[in-house]
């Protein structure tokens, strides 16, 4: 049998055994309707992280030499931000400077694990400041933990992360496949498995949500293999994962852009104003009315995997080409606005004061 076949059960029945013992742990692992950023209508195990953990690890105790090598330190060096991640989830009382203090110390004890550090971002200062190795492991902590983070942030409706995770390891999978780096690649695609098995559960109907511990330890393995594949591969451009990883980045540099505008608002302070949001609320919801509200929160995440998969197959088809890739990059950023611009306001163009001060007056 195939590992990815085993791991896609093992996920997908760990998840459903969570929604069906709900009964014994339910008074720790519930997530109840009305939070700020809550769409779903009834109290929900928010705990699907443990069996995503559980898929990987079968992943691990099957997989090849090649493959365990990469994995393993992977999955040890995830477990701070996936335990104070989880911790949150049963106790709701992790803060969020913990949570990301966690993230990035996942990063630099992936650093300690392997020596691999991000020293090669095609930009010649800042590669000269990488090539101190106590800049390159603070550099790269940081920006493991943002990526962990974004992914965490755009978890807000069923199925939207992990659909974006899925597809973005795809694409980094296929670019390792491109190089000949097939153990990576495998690993790549272990995770990706191991987030549809629990995706069949939490789309379209929400049986079950990833929780913070989930989305930080998908988020995680993300960002390293980000980080694993430029350097394992120096013919792979180090803006092409960047790419692949935009849509997530993106969402939580304008998310700070946004709530810094706003006066009395704390940058990790959440709101209901994210791009998924907004499709949901002026796309999906009115195009689709007659829909009960489950079936629009599922219908929003297909929507906004398009944002994710088109920059990641430009990444993967342009992956050696900087020009194609940076101006990728710049086009996205610019339509990412546009299209916010739009839905918050009803108006395709974009001005200094639409990003700065009017998207404190959203009307949702």
């Amino acid at each position: 049998m195939s590992i990815y076949l085993w791991v896609l059960a093992v996920t997908l029945l760990a998840s459903v055994a969570l929604v069906l013992t709900q009964c014994w742990h339910g008074h720790l692992s519930l997530d109840n309707a009305g939070g700020v950023q809550n769409h779903h209508t009834e109290p929900t195990p928010r705990i699907g992280g443990l069996a995503i953990a559980l898929g990987l690890l079968v992943a691990w105790w099957l997989a090849t030499p090649e493959v365990r090598a990469i994995l393993g330190p992977m999955l040890l060096a995830g477990s701070p931000a996936f335990a104070f991640g989880l911790a949150d989830d049963l106790t709701k009382k992790v803060g969020v400077l913990a949570r990301l203090l966690a993230t990035m110390a996942s990063g630099a004890l992936a650093w300690y694990l392997t020596g691999i550090a991000m020293q090669n971002t095609g930009v010649p200062a800042l590669d000269w400041l990488l090539s101190f190795t106590p800049v390159a492991v603070v550099f790269t902590a940081f920006a493991v933990g943002g990526v962990a983070n974004a992914v965490n942030i755009i978890d807000g409706f069923n199925g939207l992360a992990t659909g974006a995770v899925a597809i973005m390891l795809g694409a980094l999978g296929l670019m390792a496949l491109n190089v000949g780096d097939t153990a990576l690649a495998t690993v790549c695609f272990v995770v990706a498995v191991a987030a549809l098995g629990f995706g069949a559960v939490n789309w379209p109907l929400g049986k079950i949500f990833l929780g913070d511990g989930g989305a930080y330890l998908l988020g995680f393995l993300l960002a390293w293999v980000a980080v694993l594949l430029p350097m394992r591969n120096p013919q792979v451009n180090a803006w092409a994962t960047i790419l692949v990883c935009i849509y997530p980045v993106l969402e939580v540099a304008f998310s700070v852009r946004r709530r810094l505008s706003r006066e009395g608002r704390h940058p990790a302070q959440p709101d209901r104003v994210h791009l998924h949001h907004l499709i949901h609320r002026r796309v999906v919801c009115q195009s689709f009315p007659g829909l009960g509200a489950v079936l629009q929160n599922g219908l929003t995440s297909p929507l906004v995997w398009f944002f994710v998969a088109l920059p990641a197959a430009w990444g993967v088809v342009f992956a050696q080409n900087t020009p194609m890739l940076a101006a990728a990059v710049g086009a996205l950023v610019f339509g990412y606005s546009a299209i916010y611009a739009r839905l918050s306001q009803f108006r395709w163009c974009f001005s200094a004061a639409t990003m700065q001060s009017k998207y404190a007056n959203i009307s949702l």
